[in-house]
């Protein structure tokens, strides 16, 4: 019997998940239906949504919202295993439930803000990778160290979220997250490099996290005589 408090995660997880596609990826609508919308805005949109649900859901179950960033975090022994797959399942529904919205809105007949490759095979996986990981290296940095921005996380990760997508998002639509591809990719029914948008993300997210934590690792040690390693 899963506990109230796990229930409100999940659900944290969900609502977190569900917000930051349908503003970003509504954002990337609006801009495909023609309707005035400055494409300009897009990652304003994803950084802002996200900014703005840190704040919110922060405290209840840490705010991920991105199964790659989740599974970086259970690498890194910050999240317990039997809470990896409810919040997975949680932002990829709340993903899907969010794109099913923009349908309900727009009609069904655009892309859903879905993420496509727009330069070489190569250059995605690159983009992909650097963008995923710069972002799991400052979600690490600045929310779990006492030491580094604390009550600011939010505003820097939603500005780094912002400025992965304004570098990457002409070449990738700038994913870093496999929930945020995979409900657009259901609803617009467009799996065309599906693979690299949940593989990709993961990958650049795990090694950012572990980068990280092998330079605190260092610098801890240079402080003190055990070190933490």
């Amino acid at each position: 019997m899963k506990s109230s408090h796990e229930i409100s995660q999940y659900i944290a997880e969900f609502l977190g998940t569900f917000f930051m596609v349908f503003f970003g990826c509504g954002a990337m609508v609006l801009a495909e239906v023609d309707t005035g919308f400055a494409s300009a805005l897009i990652p304003f949109a994803f950084g802002a949504s996200v900014a703005a649900m840190i704040y919110a859901t922060g405290h209840i179950s840490g705010a991920h919202f991105n199964p790659a960033v989740t599974l970086s975090f259970w690498v890194t022994k910050r999240l317990p295993t039997k809470r990896v797959l409810g919040y997975v399942f949680a932002q990829c529904l709340g993903a899907l439930a969010a794109s099913f919205a923009h349908g309900l809105i727009f009609g069904f007949d655009h892309s859903f803000g879905a993420t496509f490759i727009h330069t070489t095979l190569v250059g995605g996986i690159i983009v992909e990778f650097l963008l995923s990981f710069v972002l799991m290296f400052v979600i690490l940095s600045v929310a779990t160290d006492a030491r580094a921005v604390g009550e600011m996380a939010g505003l820097a990760i939603g500005l780094t979220v912002a400025l992965c997508a304004a570098v990457g998002g002409p070449l990738t639509n700038a994913s870093m997250n496999p929930a945020r591809s995979i409900g657009p990719a259901i609803l617009s029914s467009n799996y065309s490099n599906l693979w690299l948008y949940i593989l990709i993300p993961i990958v650049g997210a795990v090694l950012g996290a572990k980068t990280y934590e092998w330079i605190r690792c260092q610098k801890e040690s240079q402080d003190d005589s055990h070190g933490c390693c």
